[in-house]
């Protein structure tokens, strides 16, 4: 029997995808681009971070495009695929366009930001 960390690493090389989810996690500090399958597997991933962005370059919109153009160069077998965006980030709309410029065709796109119903709990009345 082989290895089991040779046999996840051979059949993520292996995948060849034709449809998937995007998955775009955008906050003021970076952006997180993850494109998994149907099922939810995670085929690939990149950031700004990891693009080669350092400090607070890794939050603007030409960094979360950069990411992902990363991830689009690594899963070429893309055809079509879902977005869901989630964080106030500026990274949304520039993630957005640079898939709509690619060749992959999207079916819809969902926002997932969390949003609270009352807030957070106020702090205690002051005493004096």
């Amino acid at each position: 029997m082989t290895n089991p960390i040779q046999q996840i690493g051979l059949r993520k090389n292996g995948r060849r995808i034709l449809k998937g989810i995007i998955h775009v996690q955008a906050s003021f500090n970076n952006t997180i681009v993850t494109v998994t399958d149907v099922r939810g597997r995670v085929v690939s991933w990149a950031s700004a971070g990891v693009s080669g962005f350092k400090g607070t370059r890794r939050g603007t919109p030409y960094a979360a495009q950069i990411a992902i153009f990363n991830v689009i160069r690594t899963v070429k077998s893309l055809q079509q695929a879902e977005v869901i965006i989630k964080g106030p980030g500026l990274g949304r709309d520039a993630v957005l366009r640079a898939i709509r410029r690619s060749s992959i065709l999207l079916s819809f796109v969902r926002d997932v930001t969390p949003m609270p119903h009352n807030g957070c709990r106020p702090p205690k009345r002051r005493r004096v």
